[in-house]
């Protein structure tokens, strides 16, 4: 759904919605006087502390402060994102969701040309279902019953048959008035470079949907019959459906189990079945790549312990490497991550089928922890009774410590390495501390790294051309003081209304850093909903690395007096514009052209800038 929904949406459509009947669906509650009571659905208790009031539309356990509305509800409880929140409510009490943009018709073909996309997919679906109980179907039975999937497990996964012929579900989407441009869009088709003609991307293969989280299709994968090359074929890119942020079999999981705790995350479609029709339907699947960061923020989301499974031949210590570099900077303290490797040549499917169900679950159970895996995998090759090895391995180590978050674990990891090297914390810690200062010394005292340095000390009051405004002084202390950036966004999330006073365009946060990106979404979405409320603009970003920053940024006192942060945030924008000003043409030029790929929206004085430049630099 295209746009942002406004603030008085939301809080008209709290106003209609009932905390209690919505708590009630999924928690058994009792009358206590004037409010209700129940067990915490958050954490385990015997004697229920969990209370949820009509009278003020809210929830509140006293076991774990668990608390918020019937939104916040839905979003922790049933692990939704913000919108898609928003949508459950909305749709329960009949309210259609205005968005911003929606008068705009570029917006409004695009959000036709997906809906009618999604329903496409649907119908091919239900074709393909359809085909496998027909005659010309058998063969693709007989592989199913060979491979021991009941019928109830097909049913659950969706599983379907794609005829031989070349324009099966052509001919059937066709009938239906579905233009064979969408079709070739979405990934069902595919076209000939040179004759232009079109045919069945799936053929002669048994068809696995892949659903979203809320179970809507969004492409499929196929396993072929015979001996045709790929054994495997998914879907390609599509509007809708994106390799590196899906994962095969979420929405089963968690239609088999709301309150998942773990997640095991396995190489392919028969793995994911074959575990569930022994009873393991934890089990999920990435789509013919690496695991990537944006799948694990959305298991991360839905539980705290992720397993990676993996052949344990060398091709899968090289994966389970892969999988230690991304899965590092996503462990914030309270979330795990282990690795299990299974006997070579064996995959989950043909091991779970020669151990049964408890042998493989044991196995799980076992999983190596990451610390431990981490240290195993620098120790490999390595004779640690040598110096020179011993270097190498603590070398690797520490890198891998530095990508981890600030938090408990990192601590715990550096005291380990320290244990088993013999080396002194405090030595580890120094070098830690002189690779983040080396930047700084190469850039300058005026680039963009040494501002993560700045310790403000008071409110902004201005300050000279080219240099940091006279509120600010460049602090030695590690940590002590937020960056300018990072000073915007805290104020941003404190007061949300601030976003008032800026200016039109934002190209004074057009930096490439991660907080430059996060400002601009975030001035974006406040323009776009009009928000009020810091709880709801961190909604929004509820579950993700983005949510942990914005949320650190709210739970950071900010000492600087009310009426006093209009104008910090006017001088630190007047800072950046100055610095924006210091940088060359092309520079400029540079980073204008940057966001306008990246499908950023350019302000008016940006656009006209951006000509200038053109013109200056390009003649």
């Amino acid at each position: 759904m295209a746009g942002q929904i406004p603030q008085r949406f939301i809080d008209d459509l709290l106003a209609r919605v009932d905390v209690v009947e919505v708590v009630g669906e999924r928690v058994k509650l009792k009358k206590a006087g004037r409010n209700h009571s129940g067990l915490c659905p958050f954490h385990q208790e015997k004697s229920p502390s969990f209370t949820v009031s009509a009278d003020k539309q809210f929830y509140h356990c006293f076991g774990c402060g668990a608390h918020g509305n019937a939104l916040r509800f839905l979003m922790e409880y049933d692990k939704l994102r913000f919108p898609e929140a928003v949508e459950q409510l909305a749709a329960r009490v009949g309210m259609e969701i205005p968005r911003e943009g929606r008068d705009d018709p570029q917006a409004q073909a695009r959000e036709k040309k997906r809906k009618e996309g999604v329903n496409l997919l649907e119908m091919s679906a239900s074709f393909f279902r359809e085909r496998l109980k027909m005659p010309e179907g058998q063969g693709a039975r007989e592989y199913l019953e060979r491979r021991g999937l009941s019928l109830e497990v097909q049913r659950t996964f969706g599983i379907g048959y794609a005829p031989g012929q070349w324009d099966a579900l052509k001919q059937h989407l066709g009938g239906q008035g579905v233009a064979e441009g969408l079709q070739v869009e979405y990934g069902l088709l595919v076209q000939h470079e040179d004759s232009g003609r079109t045919y069945d991307r799936f053929r002669d293969r048994v068809v696995f949907p892949i659903r979203d989280i809320r179970g809507r299709t969004l492409g499929f994968g196929g396993r072929v019959l015979g001996d045709a090359k790929p054994k495997y074929l998914n879907s390609p890119e599509t509007p809708v459906f994106h390799k590196g942020r899906e994962l095969y079999g979420l929405y089963e999981a968690r239609q088999a189990n709301h309150r998942l705790e773990r997640l095991l995350i396995v190489e392919g479609y028969m793995d994911v079945v074959a575990l569930a029709q022994f009873g393991i339907v934890n089990a999920v699947a990435t789509l013919g790549t690496a695991t990537t960061e944006d799948h694990l923020q959305r298991l991360f989301r839905l539980v705290g312990e992720v397993v990676f499974c993996f052949d344990g031949d060398k091709a899968g210590r090289q994966a389970a490497a892969r999988a230690l570099e991304t899965v590092l900077p996503q462990m914030i303290d309270g979330r795990q991550a282990r690795f299990l490797f299974l006997p070579e040549g064996e995959d989950p499917d043909t091991l779970v089928r020669k151990e049964g169900a408890k042998a493989f679950e044991d196995r799980i159970t076992c999983a190596s922890p990451l610390s431990e895996f981490l240290f195993d995998q620098a120790a490999q090759g390595r004779d640690l009774a040598r110096v020179e090895d011993r270097e190498r391995y603590a070398s690797q180590v520490l890198a891998a410590i530095e990508r981890l978050p600030q938090g408990v674990l990192k601590s715990l990891m550096l005291t380990e390495l320290s244990r088993r090297t013999g080396v002194d914390e405090s030595r580890f810690e120094a070098l830690m501390a002189s690779h983040q200062r080396q930047p700084e010394a190469m850039t300058g005292v005026d680039a963009a790294p040494a501002e993560e340095g700045l310790v403000f000390e008071e409110p902004i009051s201005g300050g000279g051309e080219g240099v940091a405004p006279s509120g600010m002084s460049r602090g030695k202390r590690q940590g002590a003081g937020l960056g300018l950036m990072a000073r915007a966004l805290q104020l941003l999330v404190h007061e949300p209304r601030l976003f008032e006073s800026l200016p039109e365009d934002d190209g004074w946060c057009m930096g490439d850093d991660d907080d430059s990106r996060l400002c601009r979404e975030v001035i974006g979405l406040l323009r776009a909903g009009g928000y009020a409320s810091a709880q709801v603009l961190l909604m929004h970003f509820h579950g993700s690395q983005d949510g942990e920053r914005l949320a650190a940024l709210a739970r950071r006192e900010l000492l600087i007096p009310v009426a006093a942060r209009r104008a910090e945030l006017e001088g630190l924008v007047e800072y950046f514009r100055r610095r924006q000003r210091q940088r060359s043409p092309e520079e400029e030029l540079d980073a204008l052209l940057a966001k306008d790929r990246a499908g950023e929206r350019l302000g008016r004085e940006e656009r006209e800038r951006l000509m200038a430049l053109l013109t200056e630099v390009r003649g």
